[in-house]
């Protein structure tokens, strides 16, 4: 088994085939129905991904993330949004979401992204690599990361974005080209996605960040 998905979704319906498709790929699926349930849900069984509807009765999606990441509870979100125009506002805001789908969507892609997302949060990289630039250092196998002398926790996504950038000092990416390599697909949507991990990185790692803007082209992480 690939290991437990938590589903969160309050349309009987959706939830159903969302637990059929992640069955289908090997995982074992555990549904609730409600925020309260589903936070509850996240520290009995420890799953390995949450699916989790943003628009839940009571309490919502973006706070059961938020109550998440307070907690210091880094399981891999992925958000299910009935509106693409909520993105900034779930992703922002210090919410930790690692990945968004937008109702309607296609199972089979969301099954997707939760193979990518699980893939960035494991440890597949190789032994005792430590990235440096400026003050950042980032130890991949240990999957910590230090701005200055402060340790600073970065969901999944954000850790993959930060290394994949800190690979290649100086080389400027584009925002398909970081969607292809950390998000593993590209999209002109997802433009916004890039620039608000970004913005999270920058907010958590302060003054020591070594992320830098290209006008007109995209990012690179410089030591200052």
């Amino acid at each position: 088994m690939a290991g437990l998905v938590l589903v969160v979704e309050d349309e009987p319906a959706i939830a159903d085939l969302i637990r059929l498709y992640l069955r289908k790929d090997g995982f074992g699926v555990h549904v609730e129905h409600d925020g309260a349930a589903g936070l509850d849900a996240v520290r009995r069984l420890a799953p390995v991904a949450v699916v989790l509807d943003v628009g839940l009765p009571g309490l919502d999606g973006v706070e059961v993330c938020r109550r998440l990441r307070a907690a210091d509870d880094w399981t891999p979100v992925l958000f299910v949004t009935a509106r693409d125009d909520e993105v900034d506002r779930i992703l922002g805001l210090e919410m930790g979401a690692d990945d968004y789908v937008t109702k309607p969507f296609s199972p089979r892609e969301l099954v997707a992204r939760v193979r990518t997302v699980l893939r960035r949060s494991g440890t597949g990289a190789p032994r005792e690599e430590v990235l440096r630039v400026g003050e950042v250092e980032v130890q991949v196998d240990r999957r910590r990361v230090r701005a200055g002398t402060t340790e600073v926790a970065l969901t999944a996504t954000e850790f993959a974005l930060l290394a994949h950038l800190m690979r290649a000092p100086g080389r400027v990416y584009s925002r398909d080209q970081l969607l292809s390599a950390v998000w593993g697909y590209t999209a002109s949507s997802g433009a916004r996605t890039v620039d608000v991990h970004v913005a999270q990185l920058r907010a958590k790692l302060g003054d020591a960040s070594p992320i830098r803007t290209v006008r007109g082209v995209g990012y690179a992480a410089d030591a200052q």
